[in-house]
């Protein structure tokens, strides 16, 4: 009303965010392609409530392209349908959940943010030597690859981390408490300590916690993906939840393509009519 001096029905304006969401069939299309040309892709999902019930908002985020999609599981069915991981053949950054480690043909980088927090708690509640040197070796690190020109250390200093990582993890055994072996008769695996779980995810995943001190196009951490979905938790919690999926998956589409031209810095009323005329080729057919 503050621009045209007309107040806009609720059905018009419903019709004309599913002529946007039509609009940007060809725009999505084309983001996948480029997401899958690019050399590492930061991933992440959250829940969202649609028709009062749970489903998921997955994005892939890459350069200045940010991609998301509704579905109603958050694992590997989810992952299949959206088709973009199994087609991949770059890196793939995330905070280790399991569905995105079953795709082996992925290089895979563990968010750094996520393993300081586990290794900070492990100090604040157990006073862990291990894990402050870990924490202290993550973070000397990271400082040093983005110092780098190159974005990478050399071999000779990647040789030396992963020396130095593999040295503090075989001087945790000691620390840590020894696990118990499973009664007799007792079905299903034996629960272990917090401090027990990371430490085995450190060794199992090594390649993956330090590729970002390896490949110039891994970041260290998985921000940009977490950023990309925060909009999406403030609008539910404002709004509350979808009460049709067609609307669900229409501002999954449109608010992918808002951020997207967000980020190479174009004015979102501008986007808009750059959709609407079809003329989103001209801004990423570069």
């Amino acid at each position: 009303k503050s621009m045209i001096g007309v107040v806009i029905a609720e059905a018009s304006l419903l019709k004309f965010v599913l002529r946007l969401h039509q609009a940007l069939a060809s725009w999505e299309q084309q983001a996948v392609e480029k997401i899958l040309n690019s050399p590492a892709i930061n991933v992440d999902e959250t829940s969202f409530r649609v028709d009062m019930k749970n489903d998921w908002i997955h994005v892939y985020s890459s350069s200045d392209i940010t991609l998301k999609f509704l579905h109603r599981n958050r694992g590997k069915a989810a992952i299949e349908a959206i088709n973009i991981i199994p087609r991949y053949g770059g890196a793939i950054i995330h905070d280790c959940w399991s569905s995105y480690l079953s795709y082996p043909h992925c290089r895979h980088g563990l968010c750094g943010s996520h393993l300081l927090r586990e290794l900070t708690f492990m100090v604040d509640a157990h006073d862990y030597a291990w894990a402050r040197n870990m924490k202290y070796l993550l973070q000397e690190t990271c400082k040093e690859v983005s110092k780098s020109t190159e974005k990478r250390l050399d071999d000779k200093a990647l040789a030396n981390l992963q020396k130095r990582y593999r040295n503090i993890l075989t001087r945790a055994e000691k620390e840590l408490p020894v696990s118990l072996p499973k009664p007799n008769g007792k079905r299903g695996r034996l629960a272990k300590s917090d401090a027990h779980n990371l430490w085995e995810r450190l060794k199992i995943h090594e390649a993956a916690v330090l590729l970002f001190a390896k490949d110039p196009y891994v970041s260290f951490t998985n921000n940009r993906a977490e950023r990309d979905l925060r909009m999406s938790k403030v609008k539910q919690k404002i709004s509350g939840c979808f009460r049709v999926s067609e609307y669900a998956h229409a501002y999954c589409r449109i608010s992918s393509y808002l951020q997207s031209m967000a980020n190479k810095g174009c004015n979102p009323l501008i986007a808009i009519q750059i959709a609407l005329a079809g003329e989103t080729h001209k801004v990423w057919g570069e």
